[in-house]
């Protein structure tokens, strides 16, 4: 039986989580120049440390969605945060580069399977039209992340060294650990639950197709964030102190996306998925000629976030397309995500190193929404076959 007294509570349990993982993932960019510094290495260098915590991602989620097929969710929960503040505090801890490395690998592990599993418990507990709203409110606490943890953990990087960013993210974690174990319901797994029933995803075409829809046409939203701090300081010619306060927006316009699109998208997933990568295609091609401009930057950052909703709405497909499989399904889709998180900025790189320059991600960003566009009309034409 359920121990929390309504859905909300375990909702925001979930979403405390989010906020712990956005923080470091995001912040971790952020922080680069302080660790690159303390750890006597390079930027580009310390910029490994972001691709193992996003390789983590990639091989954790799959991994431990398989191996822990037959645990509750509440348990599993529950234990990967304990790993994730282990994870986490070790970091702020590290000795040298190499140690860095292996921490922000093993951080990245519980990621994925986190967000697969707490999404299918908060979508459990409301009733079917509402289970894309409930999705994203778990995500609503790693858009808090960027609009909040990114800018104080910065702060912090400035003010007292960037190691407490770590040990904060590692007190959230044990937070959200404690709030789990006190208001989610245990929600045993079923009878027929097993290793080889999950992997049973792996043959299914439709959700096959719906990971590659996010792992490409995410890549754009990556791409963009990625080299915004320097185009902001580079092409549109902002104040240091500013900065900041342009993620936040990008954080803002995410949020709203969450709270506005699962409104409209019951019964709608697929046609609100083609939508909203039309949508960060027109966007991240708007970004690529406002850049220049402060106002015009900031409003194409906000709105380039708004199609952060594509995530929800591909989570709830996964639900409906996953039969058996559903932890390992919903585990993937932050895989694919990391895939995205990979191939935004490499693609991005190559374009500013080709020498046309930092406001060319915004046309590279928009190409990557129009590919996952493509791979989406094939999604929806093999469904209606």
């Amino acid at each position: 039986m359920a121990r929390a007294s309504h859905p909300d509570l375990v909702h925001f349990a979930l979403a405390v989580g989010g906020f712990a993982i956005g923080t470091t993932e995001f912040a971790t960019m952020s922080l680069l120049p302080y660790f690159a510094r303390d750890l006597g290495i390079s930027a580009p260098t310390a910029g490994y440390a972001i691709s193992a915590y996003a390789l983590g991602v990639v091989v954790g989620a799959p991994l431990i969605a398989v191996l822990s097929a037959r645990l509750s969710r509440r348990t599993l929960l529950v234990g990967l945060m304990l790993v994730f503040a282990v994870a986490n505090g070790l970091t702020g801890l590290v000795p040298d580069y190499r140690w860095m490395l292996v921490f922000r690998f093993l951080s990245g592990l519980p990621h994925g399977a986190y967000f697969g599993v707490a999404m299918l418990m908060a979508a459990s507990l409301v009733p079917g039209h509402k289970r894309a709203g409930a999705t994203a409110r778990v995500l609503m606490g790693l858009t808090v992340a960027t609009i909040i943890g990114v800018p104080c953990a910065e702060w912090l990087g400035q003010a007292i060294g960037w190691r407490w960013g770590f040990g904060i993210v590692a007190a959230l974690s044990l937070l959200t650990a404690i709030l789990v174990g006190l208001f989610a319901p245990a929600q045993p797994p079923d009878a027929g639950a097993s290793p080889l029933r999950e992997l049973g995803a792996l043959k299914n075409r439709d959700v096959l197709l719906t990971l590659a829809i996010g792992a490409i046409g995410f890549g754009g939203m990556f791409c963009v964030y990625t080299y915004l701090a320097d185009a902001l300081l580079t092409v549109t010619r902002m104040p240091e102190g500013l900065v900041p306060l342009v993620f936040a927006v990008f954080g803002a316009g995410m949020m709203s996306g969450l709270v506005i699109v699962p409104r409209f998208s019951h019964g709608r997933l697929m046609q609100t998925a083609g939508w909203l990568l039309l949508w960060s295609a027109a966007t991240l091609a708007l970004y690529s000629f406002a850049v220049g401009n402060p106002w015009a930057a900031a409003l194409s950052v906000f709105l380039i976030g708004m199609g952060g909703a594509l995530a929800p709405i591909l989570q709830t497909r996964l639900m409906d397309v996953a039969g058996e499989a559903q932890t390992l399904a919903a585990a993937l889709n932050h895989s694919a995500f990391n895939v995205a998180n990979a191939l935004g900025p490499l693609l991005g790189g190559i374009a500013i190193a080709q020498g046309y320059g930092m406001a060319s991600t915004g046309l590279v960003g928009a190409g990557l929404a129009l590919g996952g566009l493509a791979i989406w009309a094939v999604a929806l034409k093999i469904r209606h076959q």
